[in-house]
């Protein structure tokens, strides 16, 4: 049965270009993403994983592990890593999954037959401190993920767990928020010491509370 937002996402032992690893025990309590890859040496992907290094920071400002998989053998991940520390100007130490037998992107059902009976697609999940699956995200092998965007997400994800609200479109780190439903009117000016904007009474904005 394929996986689902709420989900709890599954444990995996596998061999990585960082050694063995346990997801679990690599992401501790904090949060992770798990990206696919239909092969290795393919353009788009190089670009990608170049990108995800130079945002290293970022993530780590986030309590964020990420790692990747394709079903390519160690030897030809290592090569790969080369070409992409060498292209994209950056250093790619965080995992890259050897999934040579498949067991991984079964698990989180990254192997579509439409797309291809043995290449995974490309897959992006978000996991939180909790081992739930917070976001799914799967992508054409022609069009580059917006890490960006997915900085975002985390952002969204991570506030409105600590707090009642909401993120509204195209929303970024540092602007107004949106009350939650379950939050009334009368309830909301006691929790959010900032302010709270009505515009109608399902539509509340108050400025971010964790700033």
């Amino acid at each position: 049965m394929a996986l689902r937002l709420g989900d709890v996402a599954p444990n995996f032992k596998a061999t990585t270009t960082e050694g063995e690893i346990d997801l679990y025990d690599y992401l501790g309590n904090g949060w992770g993403i798990l990206f696919s890859h239909p092969a290795d040496y393919t353009p788009v992907c190089t670009t990608e994983l170049g990108k995800t290094a130079l945002l290293k920071d970022e993530f780590a400002r986030r309590n964020t592990k990420v790692l990747a998989v394709s079903v390519d053998p160690m030897n030809k991940h290592l090569g790969w890593r080369s070409d992409i520390n060498e292209t994209q100007n950056c250093t790619v130490d965080f995992p890259i999954i050897a999934d040579e037998n498949r067991e991984v992107s079964t698990l989180y059902d990254m192997i579509h037959p439409n797309v291809s009976e043995t290449v995974t697609v490309r897959s992006l999940f978000i996991v939180g401190p909790d081992r739930k699956i917070k976001l799914m995200i799967t992508y054409p092998q022609t069009t580059g993920r917006n890490f960006h965007e997915v900085i975002r997400v985390l952002d969204s994800l991570q506030l409105t767990a600590g707090y009642s609200v909401a993120t509204p479109a195209d929303w970024k780190h540092g602007e107004d928020v949106i009350v939650a439903l379950s939050v009334s009117t009368e309830d909301a000016h006691k929790k959010f010491q900032k302010g709270v904007k009505i515009v109608k009474p399902y539509l509340r904005y108050t400025p971010q509370p964790n700033l």
